[in-house]
């Protein structure tokens, strides 16, 4: 049986991505499979002890910046279960980069060494602190982001761009992208069927 956090977290995911999916799109697609792929099975209990960082200390605030709507019950959610969370930096992150590297965190809630053990789908957040950009980066599955904080995203087929917070962010598989906070924190969640 699923935790009763994950699962409401889960659901409420659920219902603000397909609110804000295109019908027919890419972005439903992906987001369709990822859901489909939670329901079908509930995976291991995490074997990863939980973890913050300094940046973390932004959370409250990005959380604060979600408004009503069906994000404000994934946030509720996300909230819920955040100290349960392993909150790392991106293994690349070089400490020479000091905005990058004191300035994001991300948390796997759902893959492999996740808060849910899976091998079938990655749901993870990421949270920088005002001004920071995070590192171009690509990988094989496509992705679907889900904006919980302002923020902007570009890939290599997208000028920067602000989805607001009734749009998603679809990155075609393999595709070099990147996100950036602007005056306030960021906060997003993140989806891919691996």
């Amino acid at each position: 049986m699923r935790d009763p956090v994950l699962q409401r977290f889960i659901e409420a995911s659920e219902v603000a991505v397909m609110a804000a999916a295109e019908p027919g799109s890419p972005a439903e697609a992906v987001a369709r499979e990822v859901f489909r792929r939670c329901h079908a099975r509930v995976g291991g209990p995490s074997t990863v002890p939980p973890a913050t960082l300094p940046v973390c200390g932004w959370l409250d605030a990005a959380l604060d910046s979600t408004g009503d709507g069906p994000r404000r019950a994934v946030a509720d959610a996300l909230e819920a279960m955040a100290e349960r969370l392993e909150w790392e930096r991106r293994d690349a992150s070089d400490p020479a980069n000091r905005a990058f590297y004191d300035g994001h965190a991300n948390a796997l809630i759902l893959g492999p060494g996740g808060y849910e053990e899976r091998d079938d789908l990655w749901i993870g957040a990421t949270l920088m602190a005002p001004g920071v950009t995070y590192v171009d980066h690509k990988h094989p599955p496509a992705e679907v982001y889900l904006s919980l904080a302002p923020g902007e995203w570009w890939n290599a087929e997208m000028d920067w761009t602000d989805p607001g917070m009734e749009r998603l962010i679809y990155n075609p598989p393999g595709i070099l992208h990147a996100m950036r906070s602007g005056d306030r924190p960021f906060l997003a969640l993140w989806y891919l069927p691996l």
